[in-house]
């Protein structure tokens, strides 16, 4: 319902307009499906530009979900000394 089947790398999702609330089903599916993306590598930032809503959003959905998140900051090298 949320995304679109496609060969490239990023599947763009729905666009979710603003100030609408989701909720129920409709929020326990794209929850899953966000979940799905960011295991899969896709970033929270990322994710929030595809479907058109916020940062704390995503954020709050993967928490649902139950994701397991990663810290931030991407590849962290260890200090020389």
């Amino acid at each position: 319902m949320f995304s679109a089947t496609s060969h490239d790398e990023r599947v763009p999702f729905m666009k979710i307009a603003k100030n609408k609330r989701i909720v129920g089903l409709e929020r326990a599916q794209l929850a899953a499906t966000v979940k799905m993306k960011y295991n899969a590598g896709e970033s929270v930032r990322g994710i929030a530009e595809d479907i058109g809503r916020s940062y704390g959003f995503v954020h709050r959905l993967l928490e649902e979900a139950g994701a397991p998140l990663r810290p931030r900051g991407g590849n962290q090298r260890s200090a020389s000394t």
